[in-house]
């Protein structure tokens, strides 16, 4: 429920530990830098934990590639910064690997595979478009277009700099139900390997009333692939079939 804070406070303090590397054909001159290791949170973005990963780098690259955008890769796959970090590990490391290796390069962009980020204002605005969609689906956008400009900067700041309070003070309107005790439609995304995720309109409640599972929900998004055959992970955690969805 969105209302067990002690729950809420748990999933937001998940972290992984990373140990980033600099790629051996970007290395200068001067010589190999150590690795550096942060522990990053699984709720935020990539390009909010980086400054220090470029700083401990970036005089270790030859001169004309230091004012490259820097990208992340894993076993070969570019990671795409528009996703959380949890979410990244999750599709991508499939033997729960820690330290989760990843590589750093400054040249060579692959911009046929992954996005540019120029700024954190691309980031924020990525974010705040992932929570307009979601409040147009729970509540037809009621929520955040009468929300204040104050209230909009207070809930990117708190998941920028790791705030829960201050996320969640803002956060809790855009998790209450509506007038019926659900929301309009489920927002949520499936996530699978390379593949685009999967996406679609899913009432909260069956035709006879009751509340969704996820059972439920998964028959409705991938009616040809028996549900036995799949495993859900939400937040690194394997989650058990007939868990409700409205929540």
């Amino acid at each position: 429920m969105a209302s067990d804070r002690e729950v809420l406070r748990e999933v937001w303090d998940g972290k992984l530990p990373v140990c980033f590397t600099l790629s051996a054909d970007q290395v200068s001159t001067v010589g190999e830098p150590d690795p550096t290791y942060l522990m990053v949170p699984r709720l935020s973005y990539l390009p909010l934990v980086l400054e220090k990963v470029k700083k401990h780098f970036v005089k270790f690259v030859d001169a004309e590639f230091q004012d490259n955008e820097m990208w992340l890769e894993y076993n070969g796959t570019p990671l795409k910064w528009h996703y959380p970090i949890g979410l990244l590990y999750d599709l991508n490391v499939m033997d729960n690997q820690l330290p989760w290796n990843i590589t750093v390069h400054f040249d060579k962009f692959p911009a046929n595979e992954i996005l540019h980020c120029p700024s954190r204002e691309a980031v924020e605005s990525h974010f705040m478009s992932c929570i307009k969609e979601a409040d147009v689906l729970k509540h037809r956008s009621q929520i955040v277009s009468n929300m204040q400009k104050k209230e909009h900067n207070q809930l990117w700041l708190g998941l920028q700099n790791d705030k829960f309070d201050q996320f969640w003070a803002i956060n809790k309107k855009l998790m209450e139900p509506g007038d019926q005790g659900n929301f309009k439609h489920i927002p949520f995304r499936c996530y699978q390997g390379d593949a685009p995720f999967s996406q679609c309109l899913v009432k909260p409640v069956t035709n006879e009333g009751n509340p969704k599972t996820l059972q439920n929900l998964l028959e409705e998004v991938y009616p040809k692939i028996p549900v036995d055959d799949m495993s859900v992970l939400v937040h690194g955690i394997s989650i058990p079939l007939y868990t409700h969805c409205n929540g």
